[in-house]
């Protein structure tokens, strides 16, 4: 989300008034999705951007409100797209300039308005990480985070599965995945991406390089992760779950969890129901399920099965012989 297109919007809705989400897409040169996070990200911001329902409706500016975002530095325009993560802000080194951001536009609002974006800001909070783990370590945030700015290539020493690598990136864009960063960046004019906490060492070579015409981060992304997950989930487990294990289905394995639930068929006397989810490697699917402990039966596939009786059968031998 670039900063000037930001104000750009902002600007729209101040000139021409109330502007449906097409218009504003086909104004900006951007997806009608994106118009929403911009929005999104404008009313995070302090900015009171009302939204009409009906034939009519539209996005338009409070009645009143008009901005005086001309005293904004670069650097601080930059910054807005992350009002509403003060966390990710700070690791980009950010932190100061968001905040003296946020006090311009909060000067730039009728007291009323001001005063209501301040208690929004004392109720609201966007905590990133997932539960109980500890963010990624990620000294080297701030170069990366540089040379997207910048188009500058950088030399990377990367710890990945099958050892260490080094190599010359081109970087795109950084994406923020459940408190984890991640670097999106052409590697041998291909994108790939790196998670930034393994990357070990980071220098900037002071070589610009031309972004790919037409590249969408966003779009990227979700390409990835649909390949990520379809690569991961190679097989298909058949369980018989009692209905403590219903429960923990979607928390202990997220969206396969939540997914699987749907696939149930009829309970029996006791509640137990059968249901299908994708499951990784037979070895991987072993460890997982055994969370499920004695609330689950692994039906199939047949080698699933005999896996994951050889796995209790050697637990049961080796706490017995403790015993």
């Amino acid at each position: 989300m670039r900063a000037d297109r930001l104000l750009s919007l902002l600007l729209l809705l101040q000139n021409r008034g109330r502007m449906t989400a097409p218009d504003l897409a086909a104004e900006l040169e951007v997806s009608v999705r994106t118009v929403y996070r911009d929005i999104e990200a404008l009313s995070a911001s302090g900015v009171p951007v009302l939204a009409d329902r009906g034939p009519a409706g539209g996005y338009r500016l409070m009645d009143g409100y008009r901005t005086r975002l001309t005293g904004l530095t670069d650097a601080e325009a930059d910054s807005l797209f992350l009002a509403g993560a003060p966390g990710p802000a700070r690791e980009l080194g950010f932190g100061a300039v968001l905040g003296t951001a946020q006090l311009k536009v909060a000067a730039a609002l009728p007291t009323g308005l001001a005063d209501r974006a301040r208690r929004i800001q004392e109720r609201f909070h966007l905590d990133a990480p997932a539960w109980f783990r500890d963010a990624d370590p990620v000294p080297h945030l701030a170069v990366v985070a540089r040379a997207v700015w910048e188009q500058r290539a950088l030399h990377v020493h990367y710890r990945r599965w099958k050892g260490e690598g080094r190599r010359v990136l081109h970087p795109l864009g950084l994406v923020l995945k459940g408190g984890i960063w991640y670097l999106v960046a052409l590697a041998g004019g291909t994108p790939r991406t790196y998670r930034i906490s393994r990357l070990r060492t980071v220098a900037a070579t002071g070589e610009s390089f031309e972004r790919p015409a037409g590249f969408d981060l966003a779009a990227y992304w979700e390409e990835s992760s649909r390949r990520l997950e379809t690569a991961l989930y190679q097989d298909t487990a058949l369980l018989r779950i009692s209905p403590r294990a219903q429960r923990m289905l979607p928390m202990q394995f997220g969206a396969a969890g939540t997914r699987a639930l749907e696939t149930a068929g009829p309970p029996d006397d006791e509640g137990w129901v059968e249901v299908e989810m994708a499951v990784e490697t037979q070895a991987v699917a072993v460890a997982d399920l055994l969370r499920l402990g004695t609330e689950a039966e692994v039906l199939g596939p047949p080698g699933l099965r005999a896996a994951f009786a050889r796995t209790v059968t050697e637990l049961a031998r080796r706490y017995a012989a403790e015993s």
